[in-house]
């Protein structure tokens, strides 16, 4: 198992190459969630599709775990402002803004395949590596992987690096009505959040040289399986949980947490309550958009038929009809792009949340047996060079642990900090689109109105 490292891993080999093109958006106006980062990075928007996904209908009240089709990830990393978007592009120089190092490692996840057999159905996609690392015994590998190797590489990295912040991983599909679990769309979601998860991964100065994720990404499945055996037995695994169940106990408690962690816990638990009333709001607007456009198609198909009785108003009954229309396919560009914008990176920073409790839980159970240690030491009131020789090792590991957190915290803020102002900077842009287009339409349906009754009124004088 690779142990945490307080220090940074050394710079890996550098690569040449041609820039790839940017993501992101121009910095905005932000809610009281995040605070303003100076000097962040402008970048361009992402491409946006073509048309918007329906989304699942939730309860005010339901827990929000179900991850929604139409909250599609954008294939952006998020740690690092610029990406690649396409493997071809890939073995090419690319240098990132706020790093002096260049990208060695590119990960594409795509190709989704569903596998059926007699016991279960499942979804396995293609996972391309292109690098010139010196550690890799290739340039590129292509290997296949579901959703449960995932699961498995998330958990190393968090046994490796107790007190990183471990990107999350999409939900596991809860069945919701009559949806259909393995349907293009949540196929689709799925795709870009491994995609993201990766790329982060892989962007991130310690993961990134994690054993367990060059095997993840190099081994065949036969490989990985045989890798996975490898691994502590059923009794180890549950000794180590009930040992994580009895130090979260004493987390809670423990004495003598830094004023940082302190911070930092509370930060947590206020941005986790903000950044899940956003999504839930966000999921709101967008079941009410789409209601309106819904009224809006039925309020124009009236014109329409009122036009076929009206001889003197067919042409302005048609004229009021298109303009409906015209917003119409306005109101479903903005709902696409809320979708592709907006959705994604409000609940990628709610599962973020989980993650961070979850990384300062861990940084606490080490705190935890410390305290303890230190605790039994001086009850005894004699020297105990075994005990002292623990609380020596601790006391480094303590260290070590904060050490860690500390820098991986400032990393991610910096990163969420971009993420959430280029999120509500496209919003806005959108918006602004958006009502300037409407406003367009129903001006030139006016300016058409005005001339047709200023040529009948020349026309009655002449007469």
């Amino acid at each position: 198992m690779e142990t945490e490292r307080c220090g940074p891993r050394p710079a890996s080999p550098l690569v040449s190459s041609s820039p790839s093109r940017p993501s992101g958006g121009e910095e905005a106006a932000v809610p009281a969630l995040v605070e303003p980062s100076a000097g962040a990075p402008h970048s361009a928007a992402p491409p946006r599709l073509a048309s918007s996904p329906e989304l699942l209908e939730f309860d005010d009240d339901e827990d929000l775990e179900v991850f929604s089709k139409d909250a599609s990830l954008m294939e952006v990393n998020s740690f690092s402002p610029l990406m690649p978007t396409s493997p071809s592009s890939m073995i090419n120089q690319y240098k990132f803004e706020d790093e002096p190092e260049l990208k060695d490692l590119f990960i594409t996840v795509d190709d989704p395949e569903s596998h059926i057999t007699a016991i279960e159905t499942f979804i396995t996609y293609r996972v391309v590596t292109k690098t010139t690392r010196g550690e890799f015994d290739s340039s590129e590998y292509e290997v296949r992987r579901r959703y449960q190797d995932f699961l498995w590489l998330k958990g190393k990295l968090e046994e490796a690096h107790p007190t990183l912040i471990i990107p999350p991983l999409p939900e596991k599909f809860i069945m919701k009505g009559v949806m259909e679990r393995f349907n293009d769309d949540f196929i689709e979601t799925r795709r870009k959040a491994l995609h993201k998860f990766l790329n982060r991964v892989a962007d991130h100065p310690t993961l990134t040289f994690n054993e367990d994720l060059k095997i993840f990404l190099t081994a065949q499945a036969w490989e990985l399986s045989s890798h996975k055996k490898q691994g502590p037995g059923l009794l180890s695994r549950m000794g180590q949980t009930v040992k994580a169940v009895a130090s979260s106990m004493r987390g809670g408690a423990v004495k003598n947490r830094p004023d940082a962690f302190t911070e930092m816990n509370d930060y947590v638990d206020v941005f986790s309550q903000k950044i899940s009333l956003l999504d839930k709001i966000s999921h709101r607007v967008y079941k009410e958009e789409k209601d309106y456009l819904y009224e809006m198609k039925e309020f124009g198909s009236v014109y329409t038929l009122w036009s076929a009785s009206e001889e003197d108003l067919v042409d302005t009954l048609n004229g009021v009809a298109s303009c409906i229309d015209q917003c119409c396919k306005a109101t479903q560009k903005q709902m696409a792009a809320l979708s592709e914008t907006l959705f994604p990176t409000l609940h990628e920073y709610v599962l973020y949340s989980e993650i961070l409790m979850g990384a300062l839980k861990r940084r606490d159970h080490i705190q935890a047996d410390l305290d303890s240690k230190v605790e039994a030491l001086y009850n005894k009131k004699t020297e105990n060079d075994v005990l002292s020789e623990e609380i020596g090792k601790l006391e480094d590991k303590v260290e070590c642990a904060n050490n860690a957190l500390q820098a991986d915290w400032d990393r991610w803020k910096e990163s969420m900090r971009l993420d959430v102002k280029t999120a509500f900077s496209d919003v806005a842009e959108n918006n602004i689109r958006y009502y300037e287009q409407c406003l367009a339409t129903w001006e030139s349906f006016l300016t058409s109105q005005t001339t047709d009754i200023c040529l009948e009124e020349n026309s009655d004088d002449r007469s």
